[in-house]
């Protein structure tokens, strides 16, 4: 008796180590990059453009509206609301911007948060686009609905096969920058074949891939040599020339 008593009490101590470990590992992994300090601030409303947020996402919307709103998916395991300051950047060039909340922090969960939004404000016209996982994620959508959206955009992503934009009429804008280490370029090169003739591309000298949104170092990424600032100041001005043909 004993001795079963001491094997049912080794193998609970044996489950009990799993579970701990497997928990550990759930937390190293699936740990979301924050929003770092100027992130938050630009959570408030203020300089003509109003934020709100709600459970699925963040809006920013500026006091005058002068193009299609944008739909945005954040990268794998980056809280929302650290592209917060490029939101608000964007909104202050006339644009109402939606942040996407997706669970886990992972737009995979989530492919379809656009839909709701697009469904709640009717009288818009939207583009839609993402960074990293996001952006593959975005294009998913974008090639199951472009009825429903007047171009795609990608912030260091490319669409996957799944993601095929060649075959619509969508307007379609890919953003890099060039001291980017943390995106596959073979997949990259392979995505490109994916997006129609009329893609855009834009090279962002100087910028990584972290400096898209405000959350820090990234694991991997290389080192820019350009601001946080300058990068999405630049990206911004790309959306908008991007943004302006398409009226």
């Amino acid at each position: 008796m004993k001795n079963k008593a001491g094997t049912k009490r080794t193998i609970s101590i044996i489950i009990l180590l799993v579970l701990i470990a497997f928990g550990l590992w759930i937390w190293k992994y699936l740990t979301p990059y924050r929003p770092a300090d100027n992130a938050e601030s630009a959570m408030v409303s203020e300089g003509g453009v109003i934020v709100d947020k709600n459970d699925n996402w963040i809006s920013f919307e500026p006091a005058l509206t002068t193009g299609p709103a944008i739909i945005f998916y954040p990268g794998g395991l980056i809280e929302a609301e650290a592209y917060s300051t490029l939101a608000k950047r964007i909104a202050a060039t006339g644009h109402t911007v939606y942040i996407a909340q997706m669970p886990l922090n992972l737009a995979v969960t989530k492919v379809d948060a656009a839909e709701e939004i697009i469904r709640v404000h009717p009288n818009l016209s939207f583009v839609l686009g993402g960074h990293s996982l996001g952006g593959v994620m975005a294009s998913r959508f974008a090639a199951e609905h472009p009825d429903q959206l007047e171009g795609v955009f990608f912030l260091a992503s490319y669409p996957d096969e799944k993601g095929s934009l060649k075959g619509t009429t969508l307007a379609v804008l890919s953003v890099l920058g060039t001291e980017d280490q943390v995106i596959d370029k073979g997949s990259y090169r392979e995505g490109r074949t994916y997006l129609p003739d009329n893609t855009v591309y834009y090279s962002v000298d100087g910028g990584n891939h972290a400096q898209f949104g405000s959350y820090g170092p990234q694991k991997g990424d290389g080192e820019a040599t350009i601001s946080e600032d300058e990068q999405q100041n630049r990206t911004v001005r790309a959306l908008q020339d991007w943004l302006g043909n398409l009226r």
